[in-house]
């Protein structure tokens, strides 16, 4: 039994699927599928099971989630430890959506590392769904996303951290760009470009092309925010941006100002 197969068994229990337990950890499906069969293996139960209605614990599974959880958190404080002893930097591992972790995450934490130089941080993309499993099992020290609220949240504090405006940029020789008093419904039939946080339904990107009934195929997904800034500059689509993060990269083509606005982005912790 490793610690390996005990991290994939706890994540894909708590986010209910190989892919997503893969995701949080860094790792491809087939290791995680594996670490999970050597576990079963192992313990001659077969733990999770899969199902028309997902993935479901056998009964030895329920009453082991809680133990492998703990053995978990209880090797993260090992190596915190052993660190401390061997006299490293302490470490926050920082988990965030992918908008977070592109701008506002390094200058943040560089400027938290420089009040604290004895303290390594590091940045992680989740997805918030992945947030608070990663904050129970210790594979996470804070994460920043959306509020946490819930049996997910269950032992976490969630706190607001600051408020941001959402508009939509496309490039100056749109079709719209130079009209004024543009409503939101306008843009429902555009093509959208979004980083990977924009399709995630409890986001404030999803939820409002949730609410244009933005059809899929109008949607395309890029690695990062810049990303899709680019190619709404070229004449791609229409791109929802932070409005202050925005106006720092693109000077011209501003569609709409927010008239969505959205939750507070919050910093969770254990």
């Amino acid at each position: 039994m490793t610690l390996t197969q005990l991290e994939a068994f706890v994540l894909v229990a708590r986010l209910g699927s190989v892919k997503a337990a893969a995701h949080a950890l860094g790792v491809s499906e087939p290791a995680v599928s594996s670490a999970l069969a050597a576990l079963r293996q192992q313990l001659g139960d077969p733990l999770i099971t899969k199902t028309s209605r997902g993935m479901v614990l056998s009964a030895g599974g329920q009453r082991f989630v809680p133990i492998a959880s703990q053995i978990v958190g209880l090797a993260a404080e090992g190596q915190s430890v052993i660190r401390q002893a061997q006299g490293a930097p302490a470490r926050i591992r920082v988990a965030a959506t992918s908008t977070f972790a592109e701008f506002v995450a390094p200058p943040l934490l560089a400027a938290f590392t420089l009040r604290n130089p004895n303290v390594q941080a590091t940045v992680g993309v989740a997805e918030s769904a992945e947030m608070a499993a990663l904050l129970h099992d210790r594979l996470a020290d804070v994460c920043f996303g959306p509020h946490l609220s819930g049996e997910p949240a269950a032992g976490l504090t969630s706190e607001p951290m600051m408020r941001y405006g959402l508009i939509v940029v496309a490039s100056p020789g749109h079709r719209m760009a130079s009209t004024t008093g543009i409503r939101w419904q306008a843009l429902a039939s555009e093509n959208w470009l979004v980083d990977p946080s924009g399709v995630e339904p409890d986001r404030e990107i999803g939820m409002l092309m949730a609410h244009l009934h933005v059809p899929p195929d109008r949607v395309q997904v890029f690695p990062n925010q810049a990303a899709a800034w680019s190619a709404a500059e070229q004449g791609a689509g229409v791109a929802p941006a932070i409005a202050h993060l925005a106006s720092r990269h693109i000077e011209r083509g501003v569609l709409a100002a927010s008239t969505w606005p959205p939750p507070p982005s919050n910093c969770c912790g254990t």
